[in-house]
């Protein structure tokens, strides 16, 4: 790609669509017309409108930059700095995990539980960007706590709480260290899960994610052993603690607890363990 500054929008669309290739294959054509819409500060709709138009030079600088960057397999989320989860806007950066639809499977039934039993209080642990536990305040007007060990993330967090209007308790600590006898109608969590052997295969764009919130221990179920172990007191009765686990590690989670059970995706893969007290 070059500077040039008689190229068209439409042009260099088709430039940076086909220089994304090697890294991006399928989803080459979709990831250009996002940089160049954050290139241009305009919406994909606008954009069409603008094919024949002239390409401004900062724009196709900023693009560059935004395809180099991908170039070297980091992620589109973090090079965006923003992502959409449950319809929601939420900021991205290095440091917390990146939101992703899997999870909305987690938070699609949490909604329901709120609905159906009334629920009023959630905690959010291992929050990341705190999209959870903001989407499901947002969405519902549950009162939501976020916890999380990473000073990071938790500004992340509540950064994002403020861009979507939503007001929430924010605590650090290592899991439930931080919470001083507070208790919930529910929690949620979606904690490392990866086996510490399977990190150093991982796509190139996954490790570009924080260690510390992918690294699950020698076999992936560290955290939730720890979560098993003192979730009890933090849970209301009657209330729901819903956690997410990777592939293949439903059986092995659910085991852990009583009254569990497993909800599937929408690909029917087993991606939420569900447990009532």
């Amino acid at each position: 790609m070059t500077g040039n500054p008689q190229k068209t929008v439409g042009e260099a669309l088709a430039a940076a669509r086909q220089a994304l290739v090697p890294v991006s294959q399928e989803d080459a054509a979709q990831q250009a017309r996002l940089f160049l819409c954050h290139a241009l500060d305009v919406s994909q709709s606008g954009l069409v409108a603008l094919s024949a138009c002239p390409m401004p030079e900062a724009a196709q600088k900023t693009l560059d930059e935004l395809v180099t960057r991908r170039l070297t397999g980091e992620p589109l989320q973090y090079i965006l700095g923003e992502w959409e989860f449950m319809g929601l806007p939420f900021s991205t950066q290095k440091g917390a995990l990146i939101p992703r639809q899997d999870t909305e499977t987690l938070a699609e039934h949490a909604l329901s539980l709120i609905k159906e039993r009334g629920y009023k209080t959630v905690l959010d642990l291992c929050c990341g960007t705190g999209c959870i536990g903001i989407s499901l305040s947002k969405l519902s007007g549950i009162s939501a706590t976020l916890a999380d060990i990473s000073a990071e993330c938790l500004s992340l967090a509540q950064k994002n709480a403020a861009r979507n209007g939503v007001s929430a308790s924010f605590l650090q600590g290592d899991l439930f260290d931080a919470l001083n006898g507070l208790s919930f109608d529910l929690i949620v969590c979606n904690p490392p899960y990866i086996p510490t052997g399977d990190l150093a295969s991982l796509q190139k764009e996954v490790l570009f994610e924080p260690r510390l919130a992918l690294d699950g221990g020698e076999d992936g179920l560290c955290f939730y052993r720890r979560i098993a172990e003192r979730y009890k007191a933090y849970l209301n009765t009657g209330g729901t603690l819903l956690l997410e686990v990777g592939i293949f590690q439903a059986e092995d989670v659910k085991a852990l607890f009583e009254n569990a059970y497993v909800l599937k995706d929408l690909c029917g893969v087993e991606r939420v363990v569900a447990v009532q007290i």
